[in-house]
């Protein structure tokens, strides 16, 4: 067989869906809302927009989101027709190894591999640093070496984002569907954070700080600030929030009735958590000057106790921190079936593939936690973080242009779905191309960190992937 033909032999749809069968049909419609709106609405929502409008927008922080909420919402609508066509595991891996071919298919898997691996270390050390912060004033104290990574700052592990990393992991393996139960309810507490910092703060604005609401553009150390230039660098810093819909497309497989389910999953948690993220800004930037936020790890905090509300901010923040389980019961059921969907199809050592008695992908899943609890103990944040939105931009791309072959193959050897991206032809191609910008809008280290990730799922490929596919057995 030739090298082109090798790299684009496609795998039979039929075959996925009778290996993925075995999961559990158990989530429903409000289950995905919760691990989407769970997920996208994570602890961003209290720190990104007070940070992107002191180094960016200014008070047109609100622009920066809802334009990264038009690319987020081209892509969901490709995601939800991709999801319902073919509702497998894995996501936008199995979708194009279906539509593309194998190698393509591991290329946007292994990109968004990247993205669940550190933004599941990410956000326990998140948790971690709050919880601490929020027992400080007890007198509760851990020692440096068990606050902080590895080499930092004396630090050997850091317990707490250990501890909770596993604990979501545990949860997990026990079944889906009693995690989709602990995760409506934290999504419903963060919400009404959320809300709850909304009313109060609508008390507490002031008009003369949305003056002017396009500040001057002008470089600073930061990059652009003001003007168009400084919308577009903030929504290339916010695009990462909005990244979360995939975490519902890949547990698709574990859908009840994923024709309606997925779509309505996928586009009803992205449209609540823009309304959030622009309500939230909007306030934020009014309450105080949004030159106070930089460098603030906590604006939402910052603003609420300036306006003499102490006790809400104490509430807001405590809540906060219960709420970012739900970011990681999202990015570890997401995670573990991307890892599942590469042992499935002998990508990976076909171990990771294999389902328990209860039909469970736990070996994925604790794979996924234990290099998780690695990254976040051993490698520095600064050069980790550039990989997730890049990651996740270049499955974003093949999943919009997936669309055109899917179209001609539905209703034959793939499904007809109920949903299908509207103004067809055309969206599609603008998801592909709003993905392309953000993704140019990226700093340099984002994109040569991408590169070096790309160039070691090559080495996996050719090394391992190729040679012990089960593609490669059929032909």
């Amino acid at each position: 067989m030739s090298f082109w033909k090798t790299i684009t032999r496609k795998e039979d749809p039929q075959v996925y869906a009778n290996k993925d069968g075995h999961l559990v049909r158990s989530l429903k419609v409000r289950d995905f809302l919760a691990l989407g709106v769970g997920t996208i609405v994570s602890t961003s929502i209290f720190t990104l927009p007070g940070e992107v409008a002191a180094m960016h927008t200014g008070p047109a922080v609100a622009i920066s989101f809802l334009l990264a909420a038009v690319v987020a919402g081209l892509v969901a609508f490709a995601y939800a027709e991709m999801s319902a066509a073919m509702p497998f595991a894995g996501s936008a891996y199995s979708w194009i190894n279906v539509v593309f071919g194998e190698f393509f298919g591991w290329i946007a898997g292994w990109a968004l591999l990247a993205e669940y691996f550190i933004a599941l270390a990410f956000v326990g050390s998140g948790l971690s640093a709050n919880f601490r912060a929020l027992i400080a004033p007890l007198g509760l104290k851990l020692p440096a070496s068990l606050s902080n990574a590895f080499g930092t700052d004396g630090g050997i592990v850091d317990l707490v984002s250990v501890v909770v990393i596993a604990l979501v992991a545990a949860l997990i393996s026990r079944g889906v569907s009693r995690a989709a139960r602990v995760e409506n309810v934290l999504v419903v507490l963060k919400v009404f954070a959320v809300l709850l910092f909304i009313v109060v703060g609508l008390t507490a604005l002031h008009a003369a700080n949305y003056v002017p609401f396009v500040p001057k553009y002008h470089e600073t150390t930061n990059g652009p600030f003001g003007g168009w230039q400084g919308i577009y660098a903030g929504v290339s810093m916010i695009f990462l929030s909005y990244i979360g819909f995939d975490s519902i497309a890949a547990n698709s497989a574990e859908a009840i009735n994923p024709q309606k389910t997925m779509p309505r999953g996928i586009l009803g948690s992205l449209v609540i958590a823009v309304v959030l993220f622009v309500a939230v800004s909007l306030v934020l930037v009014g309450m105080l000057p949004y030159s106070k936020y930089a460098n603030s790890a906590e604006p939402v905090g910052l603003a609420l106790r300036a306006a003499g509300h102490g006790g809400v901010a104490t509430v807001v923040q405590t809540i906060a921190v219960v709420g970012m389980f739900t970011a990681l019961i999202g990015m570890s059921m997401a995670g573990s079936r991307l890892i599942y969907s590469f042992g499935r199809d002998g990508m990976l050592p076909k171990w990771l593939g294999k389902l328990d008695k209860s039909n469970r992908p736990n070996r994925a899943l604790w794979t996924l936690t234990i290099v998780g609890i690695l990254i976040g103990a051993f490698f520095p944040f600064a050069f980790l973080s550039q990989l997730i939105s890049a990651g996740t931009l270049i499955a974003f791309m093949f999943v919009s242009i997936g669309i055109y072959p899917l179209r001609r193959r539905e209703g034959k050897d793939i499904n007809d779905p109920a949903f299908k991206v509207p103004l067809y032809p055309v969206l599609p191609a603008l998801g592909f191309l709003a993905s392309l910008m953000v993704f140019l809008g990226l700093d340099y280290q984002a994109k040569l960190y991408a590169g070096i990730w790309f160039v070691l799922g090559l080495v996996i490929y050719f090394a391992y992937g190729v040679r012990h596919s089960y593609l490669s057995k059929k032909n």
